[in-house]
């Protein structure tokens, strides 16, 4: 197992910070790992649809960049982006919620056993939790820390999955997922609220997320960010193109997996 904990700045230390911001999908929980193998494939097919004479290896990887890119935001926007490819292309596209409830539709085929064994008991919650992630949270909260947990992944589905993984009394400010009416929510927006209304600086946030969003808009509001690169499901080595992702949006620590959080205390709170 590596449990290492890449120190990107040294510097970046936490003393100050008293809210934790955590991301969903990929950071804590790995219900949905696999997602990408649902979404990629009904987005190339409807593509290759319009008969355009690209390759699907070439609508593949226009797929793959942009979903890549979009990842940790609200599902809708890569959605708005599939329509925009098919306009470009000359075609006419539904409505981009009419494309998300149909992802959502099959990733719930796709995943449904793994609900099922959560909600019946036969499976412990850790299990689909990445690995360390219950310890983290628990000495996050010993330390006083309010706990936040802003996810791209529909409301609905994100409060009943932190509820079958056990996760949800962590987050005593709340458990926040998307909404059809995306323009009311985002990441950015409840950071702005937390500043504003709650009394938080900037300076007292501290983000976790897989995805370049979260990292983003906690260091634009001068947080500090520990970055998840995890390969899933096994989150037990880095994945490189989640490394890269993250470090360029400015990422002070990268991790694999939390197994190794009280080392990262440590980092994060010396003395």
């Amino acid at each position: 197992m590596n449990n290492s904990i890449e120190i990107l700045r040294p510097s970046a230390v936490a003393h100050h910070a008293r809210v934790a911001l955590f991301d969903f999908d990929g950071t804590l929980s790995i219900i949905r790992s696999g997602w990408e193998d649902v979404m990629i494939p009904m987005m190339v097919e409807a593509l290759v649809e319009l008969k355009t004479g690209e390759s699907e290896e070439a609508l593949t990887a226009v797929v793959k960049e942009f979903v890549g890119r979009l990842t940790g935001k609200q599902t809708i926007y890569q959605m708005i982006e599939l329509c925009d490819q098919i306009k470009a292309r000359g075609g006419t596209p539904a409505d981009p919620l009419v494309y998300k409830h149909r992802y959502l539709d099959l990733l719930l085929t796709r995943i449904q056993d793994r609900l099922d064994d959560l909600r019946s008991g036969r499976v412990a919650p850790d299990q689909w939790l990445v690995p360390g992630s219950r310890g983290l949270l628990e000495g996050l909260k010993e330390r006083g820390f309010k706990l936040y947990l802003a996810s791209g992944t529909d409301d609905q589905y994100v409060k009943d999955e932190a509820n079958l993984l056990d996760v949800t009394r962590y987050f005593d400010g709340g458990v926040y997922g998307a909404l059809d009416d995306y323009k009311t929510f985002s990441k950015a927006i409840l950071i702005k609220r937390l500043i504003e209304g709650a009394g938080f600086r900037g300076e007292e946030f501290l983000g976790f997320g897989d995805g370049y969003v979260e990292i983003e808009n906690v260091k634009q509001v001068g947080g500090i960010t520990v970055g998840i690169a995890s390969d899933e499901p096994e989150c037990q080595i880095v994945n490189a193109w989640k490394r890269d992702r993250l470090i360029k949006v400015g990422a002070d620590y990268i991790v694999p997996n939390f197994a190794a959080h009280k080392e990262l205390f440590d980092l994060l709170f010396p003395n």
